[in-house]
């Protein structure tokens, strides 16, 4: 009977042990992976998602950061810097994306220039704006009559985007990618 005790015991430890190595493996590939992308991809249940992340957190493998709205929480692994990941959760929104390469493309921008490109409500290009400027991504210079937006550092927008381009699952990231490779 106790034998039999013992082997489900190490049956659960080895389950459990999978369990949180595949979550890590998620984080790995995802940095900046938010709570339900991930209870999608592992397909378990929140309180099991929950336990584990927490052990995770403990024993110092993945970083959780909680966005100050409380509304947003993503994961990465604990050996990417916080200036990388401050990048990467703003480069994980579509629209992010599409202003970043804009202006990089096109370099000092206009407003309207960036709400014409992108297609989005000026009020949503605007709360995108503030974002990219508090995560250090891109500055205002002031013109002779408009505000011009401009990226702060190419250099290291372009190694986020080189370092983690499998993170963004998007093509245009990919031809940007292969375009920045070639230089």
């Amino acid at each position: 009977m106790k034998d039999r005790f013992l082997s489900h015991k190490q049956d659960l430890v080895a389950s459990s042990d999978d369990v949180r190595a595949e979550i890590y493996s998620y984080i790995i590939k995802n940095p900046g992976i938010r709570y339900r992308e991930l209870i999608r991809l592992a397909s378990i249940s929140n309180g099991v998602l929950s336990y584990h992340l927490g052990i995770l957190e403990k024993i110092g493998e993945i970083r959780v950061e909680r966005m100050s709205n409380n509304r947003v929480t993503r994961y990465f692994i604990s050996n990417i810097p916080k200036e990388d990941s401050d990048i990467i959760s703003c480069f994980r929104s579509k629209v992010i994306r599409r202003i970043v390469f804009f202006v990089i493309d096109n370099d000092l921008c206009t407003f309207n220039e960036i709400v014409d490109h992108v297609g989005k409500a000026p009020s949503t290009i605007s709360w995108h704006i503030k974002k990219l400027r508090e995560a250090g991504i891109l500055h205002m210079i002031h013109g002779n009559d408009h505000l011009l937006y401009s990226i702060t550092d190419k250099a290291i927008v372009n190694r986020i985007l080189l370092e983690y381009r499998e993170t963004f699952t998007d093509r245009v990231i990919d031809n940007y990618a292969d375009m920045i490779e070639k230089l």
